[in-house]
């Protein structure tokens, strides 16, 4: 067996072992960078997350602020206390963080008056205070009345909205239209827990309650204001979680809470809540364990792709692995076809020279000299004849460039004439045969003596001195002819078997080592196909060795 030294082939196989540890370790390093960034990524979520979570949670009071709270202005100051029960009772079903309201009738004079405010010749002061809301006792609904004796205790509000009025009214530039914007943040008062909201008076109103500030007007104006303070209730907020796998729990708490947990256990943020609600946040809090199983199905398909990388890379390594394997293989069979073919041709070639040069340089031979040296030219022709001739035949089976001819074959004939040219050859052979179901069939009898010889003399070749024997049997089976050739020589192992009829390819044994080229069985092979049959082998190590061939029965 001829090494890679000696041989001239270097197979690398070192590269690729190192090409597979290089990957592997750079799928290892990112696998642990990917899980890194999946845990840095994750805990940056659970801190910015919560935006979305507010806006989410907060929508219906962004509606009810933007939208519903406008519309007292739709009423132009006449809203009663009917109709202004009926717009709550909606408030409160809708927006259930609306906890109480309480509606201001409130008259704009140009004189002063007892309750309310006085600034010049303008006043603001309340005609009725009425409260709405579910916890509200029927027989407390009506606040004030300034037709009674009761005295106006609810002044926190109405100062403070009054003021901004006044204040507004005051520095108005009555050259321009004020902005809607403007006109809603100075008819509006944010305070926690509670808007205040002034219905606006149009424009051409706001200019004459300008000059009611400064001057007596005649006939004096009387204009009427509505004004609602909406309580509410920041742990009635709705709070929607859009991430529940991120967020284990959202509460409402104060803005001064401070957890007395702070076990590394858990990981935790917070978010202030907007507007009335700004005493009051958002808390978020999720234990380690359940943010890791975020982390986890974040990472879980990073790593899926990167294990197809890394395997398409090992794929791409275990191809070029077995195409070196394979060129390697191929290289030796070359290899020692080459040395194999040298040597068959070289000995003949060596015989034949001696030969000749025995003839040329001897004197004078005598008859049995003569006909010794014409035997040894003559058997050592008909070697090299045979051996370029199965080249050129298997060749020429390989490129379909040789015609099948047809005719009459009689098998025990043919079989005969086989054994008696092998056993004159090898007089310790001992073949013997049996065929039944038919006598003749059709068939190239030059290739069919081609496949009988072939494996004649691999029997007679891998077989003990004392164990030279061939059984061949030719029978007619379900309108196919089986022919089977049974030695009893040193047999085939396992891992040979699917090997033996490449081109080339010679087991390694003691019986092996010479004057084998490697293209017997694969010329066989090659003859069956081309023959339109199939052949198989069963064997047994130092049992012997069974080839089975299958071919179309013509008659």
């Amino acid at each position: 067996m001829h090494s890679e030294h000696y041989s001239g082939y270097r197979k690398n196989f070192s590269l690729i072992l190192i090409f597979i540890v290089l990957i592997s370790v750079l799928f290892i390093l990112s696998l642990f960078l990917a899980y890194n960034f999946s845990k840095k990524f994750i805990e940056n979520e659970f801190v910015s997350e919560k935006v979305k979570v507010l806006e989410e949670s907060i929508k219906p009071y962004n509606e009810f602020f933007q939208n519903k709270v406008p519309e007292i202005s739709y009423y132009n100051g006449y809203l009663d206390s009917a109709t202004t029960a009926k717009f709550v009772d909606t408030i409160l079903k809708t927006y259930p963080f609306v906890s109480k309201v309480v509606f201001y009738d409130l008259e704009v004079n140009n004189g002063p008056v007892r309750d309310g405010l006085n600034t010049g010749q303008f006043s603001l002061g309340p005609k009725l205070v009425y409260q709405f809301g579910d916890l509200v006792p029927m027989d407390s609904v009506k606040l004030f009345s300034r037709d009674e004796t009761k005295k106006f205790n609810h002044r926190d509000d109405f100062n403070a909205l009054g003021i901004k009025l006044i204040s507004y009214v005051e520095n108005l530039d009555t050259t321009k239209v004020p902005a809607q914007d403007e006109l809603f943040t100075n008819f509006s008062n944010i305070r926690s827990n509670k808007i205040t909201y002034l219905n606006i008076p149009r424009f051409e109103d706001l200019k004459i309650y300008k000059e009611m500030l400064r001057n007596k007007l005649h006939p004096s104006p009387v204009y009427q204001q509505d004004m609602l303070s909406f309580h509410m209730d920041p742990y009635k907020i709705r709070i929607i979680n859009s991430r529940p796998l991120l967020y284990q729990n959202i509460r409402i708490e104060p803005l001064t809470y401070d957890p007395l947990n702070t076990s590394s256990e858990y990981i935790a943020t917070e978010i202030a809540l907007p507007g009335p609600f700004s005493d009051y946040k958002l808390y978020f809090i999720s234990a380690k364990s359940f943010v890791d199983k975020e982390i986890r199905s974040y990472f879980i398909p990073i790593s899926l792709v990167m294990l197809l990388f890394y395997s398409l890379l090992v794929l791409v390594a275990y191809l070029i692995f077995r195409n070196l394997n394979i060129n390697h293989r191929m290289f030796k069979l070359q290899y020692d076809f080459v040395n194999n073919l040298t040597h068959e041709f070289k000995t003949p070639v060596s015989v034949i020279k001696i030969a000749g040069n025995n003839i040329k340089s001897a004197a004078s031979l005598t008859e049995r000299e003569l006909k010794m040296y014409g035997k040894i030219l003559d058997e050592e022709a008909d070697k090299l004849n045979g051996l370029m001739n199965k080249l050129l035949a298997f060749t020429q089976i390989e490129n379909n460039a040789i015609e099948l001819n047809k005719d009459i074959v009689n098998m025990e004939d043919f079989i005969e004439s086989t054994i008696e040219s092998h056993t004159l050859k090898h007089p310790d052979f001992n073949v013997t045969y049996e065929v039944s179901g038919f006598s003749t069939f059709i068939t190239d009898p030059v290739l069919l003596g081609s496949l009988f010889d072939n494996l004649a003399e691999n029997a007679y070749k891998y077989s003990r001195p004392e164990l030279k024997r061939l059984h061949i049997t030719a029978r007619l089976i379900k309108g196919k002819i089986v022919l089977r050739f049974t030695d009893q020589g040193i047999g085939i192992p396992a891992p040979e078997i699917n090997h033996i009829f490449k081109k080339f390819y010679r087991i390694q044994n003691q019986y092996n080592q010479n004057g084998s080229v490697g293209l017997g069985l694969a010329f066989c092979k090659e003859l069956v196909n081309y023959m339109s049959g199939e052949i198989s082998v069963k064997s047994k190590v130092n049992k012997g060795t069974e080839f089975k061939i299958v071919l179309p029965y013509n008659n």
